[in-house]
């Protein structure tokens, strides 16, 4: 590799970087893996260096679950350590999100990079909504004490997951506020169950990846290692502090903030494919 092509890849490097601060810190303020901000980051960095769409796509979202394993560990032992982790509810529900994630993973090869899109962009406004408007409070809430209802929302949220790219935060915090739960606890809580997701995803989005053809270099299945190793670091260093800064504001802004932060990301990704 000559030195006009380390140049070239400059750009990307740094960019990785900083999508690890970034997404570390979003793991421990919002509870999530950081995938919402790693997966339409990675994917704009491939795009930019010339990789078919459809595999950027897929990359991004597995790379991103092998990604948040690291981070969603850090988060989850700084939440642990202030109180904010629900062990029977992580119990309940993490055999099932497992499966969920896997079969998501497993199937995420049957699908279009646009239709990854669509998921994400979707799933991230129905979300913000929910946040704001507290609908799955008012349909679930009185659900609480059913472990049934616990094991097939974890199911549905694991497999959702999958497809985005993400540690479900974005999703199991406002089901488990739904069932009861206050916020930071849900937050905590969701820390832990991401890593459940990220390492059940990641096996799928590798055996689904296994032999794709316009790969980037050194890609294990949609796994890309470079990827995975600069992101992940910063992003484990990162993520105590965004717990730290999560204990500092209260529920409610915390809510408003998780919101906002979805309807930005869905937004980005429902405009790359209109723009496509």
């Amino acid at each position: 590799m000559d030195w006009t092509t380390l140049i070239a890849y400059w750009p990307f490097v740094v960019g990785l970087m900083v999508t690890g601060v970034v997404s570390g810190i979003a793991a421990g303020l919002l509870g999530i893996g950081g995938g919402a901000i790693i997966v339409p980051a990675l994917s704009n960095a491939l795009l930019l260096l010339g990789y078919d769409a459809d595999v950027v796509q897929h990359v991004a979202v597995g790379t991103s679950l092998a990604i948040i394993i690291p981070t969603g560990i850090m988060s989850a032992l700084a939440h642990h350590k202030r109180g904010a982790l629900d062990l029977n509810v992580l119990r309940l529900w993490v055999p099932f999100i497992v499966t969920g994630t896997f079969i998501g993973g497993l199937m995420a090869g049957l699908f279009s990079g646009d239709v990854l899109r669509i998921v994400f962009a979707i799933m991230a406004f129905v979300i913000a909504a929910n946040i704001i408007f507290a609908f799955q409070t008012k349909l679930m809430g009185h659900l609480h004490g059913s472990s049934l209802t616990h094991r097939i929302s974890a199911f549905v949220v694991g497999y959702i997951s999958s497809l985005m790219g993400i540690g479900g935060g974005s999703l199991t915090v406002p089901t488990l506020v739904a069932f009861g739960a206050t916020m930071h606890a849900a937050v905590g809580t969701s820390a832990a169950v991401g890593v459940a997701i990220a390492i059940s995803g990641t096996l799928g989005f590798i055996i689904s990846g296994w032999g794709a053809g316009g790969l980037p270099p050194l890609s294990l299945g949609y796994i890309n290692l470079v990827a995975l190793v600069l992101v992940a670091v910063l992003a484990a260093l990162f993520a105590p502090l965004g717990a730290a800064l999560a204990h500092r504001l209260d529920q409610k802004t915390l809510k408003y903030v998780f919101a906002a932060f979805l309807i930005v990301v869905g937004l980005n990704m429902l405009w790359k494919v209109l723009a496509g």
